[in-house]
């Protein structure tokens, strides 16, 4: 299963975010034991990195980086998929943006908590706990 993960799921593991930390964790470990095919928007990286700069650094900041690289797979993301966003029926840029970029690479899914910010995505939206349930059955 190819699933593009938004960064509110890795931010949820990074800053131990409470009562979402389980969940996302879980799925982390799903992909590290190559149950799901993780991707990453190539703009997680980015904001991941100026987040973890800021408060640990920029030497753990790319360690960081690195090690989601290991983990991770990333998406396509190109002048066409930010030029669709802009006229996509999803509102917010950033979300219009990660779901063309999933839907450029063919995933199957995306899991976020913001379900409700992808009502007009034609690839599958899945919250954690959805996603999870589909796994475990």
């Amino acid at each position: 299963m190819k699933i593009l993960f938004d960064t509110n799921i890795i931010l949820d593991v990074l800053l131990l975010r409470k009562p979402y930390y389980t969940s996302a964790t879980f799925l982390l470990s799903e992909v590290e034991q190559g149950n799901i095919e993780g991707y990453l928007c190539p703009t997680t990286l980015t904001t991941i990195g100026y987040l973890v700069t800021k408060i640990k650094g920029a030497v753990e900041a790319k360690k960081l980086i690195k090690n989601l690289l290991n983990i991770f797979e990333l998406t396509v993301l190109n002048k066409s998929i930010f030029e669709t966003a802009c006229s996509h029926k999803i509102n917010d840029y950033e979300d219009a943006v990660y779901h063309e970029s999933a839907r450029s690479s063919n995933t199957e899914g995306i899991v976020t908590r913001n379900v409700k910010d992808f009502k007009y995505a034609s690839v599958k939206v899945y919250d954690p706990e959805e996603l999870i349930g589909i796994i475990k059955s």
